[in-house]
């Protein structure tokens, strides 16, 4: 992709966050935005470090994730693309309180807080949608720590490959590709790799799944649902 001819108001036109804006609030809205390459393993930004721009992913993959005084990393969210990140860090006037880092090589557009607050004060339902994202996501922080606190491991992985299936998770095959790597998701689980892979074998045993590397089939949804209870 030449970033020369990315059209950024066109881009942020289809974004849930900016689709009400009319093409004038675009325009302006795209003067503030930085479009920026990020290679596999680069920080878009550290613990620590001000934040002075969230970020929409337009292709590749982003993590969320904290390091521990071990080393040992805990993946908190993983961004694909056109979702955003770091918005709530913006209105803190705090350091990043996370890390984020591209998982393959990313493209991202940053949006710069000073325009984001400009785009406010002229625009109540722009503040609105930023709130419901940040609602969105704090409903799903939530979740995870009910599955984290409630589920078994098992559970986990299941709920993620029927979350993240295609098709309509009715009769017939359906696929989950991997985005990332096992170990990643398995941090994403709050597992360990190993009891990850343990996880796929199991349910590939007993007929509920074929796994052809990153390529996940999921050959009867409802029976994987039914299997912890089985």
């Amino acid at each position: 992709m030449d970033l020369r001819q990315f059209d950024t108001p066109r881009y942020l036109s289809v974004l849930p966050l900016f689709n009400a804006l009319q093409p004038a609030e675009l325009q302006r809205l795209a003067q503030g935005c930085v479009l920026q390459r990020y290679g596999r393993g680069e920080a878009v930004y550290r613990t620590g470090e001000p934040c002075e721009a969230f970020h929409v992913v337009v292709t590749g993959q982003v993590k969320l994730h904290a390091i521990s005084p071990a080393g040992q990393e805990k993946v908190v969210e993983l961004v694909g693309p056109g979702n955003s990140f770091g918005e709530a860090l913006v209105f803190t006037d705090k350091p990043c309180v996370i890390n984020a880092s591209a998982v393959t090589d990313s493209l991202l557009l940053g949006v710069r807080k000073e325009t984001m607050f400009g785009e406010i004060a002229r625009e109540p339902r722009f503040a609105l949608r930023m709130l419901a994202g940040m609602s969105r996501r704090l409903h799903g922080l939530i979740h995870d720590v009910e599955s984290y606190a409630l589920h078994s491991g098992l559970q986990r992985v299941i709920g993620y490959l029927l979350r993240e299936q295609s098709g309509d998770g009715g009769e017939g095959v359906s696929t989950v590709s991997l985005p990332v790597s096992k170990a990643t998701i398995a941090s994403r689980l709050s597992i360990t790799p190993e009891y990850f892979s343990r996880v796929l074998g199991e349910l590939e045993a007993a007929g509920l799944i074929e796994v052809d590397k990153r390529d996940i089939r999921i050959l009867d949804a409802q029976r994987l649902a039914r299997h912890p209870m089985q």
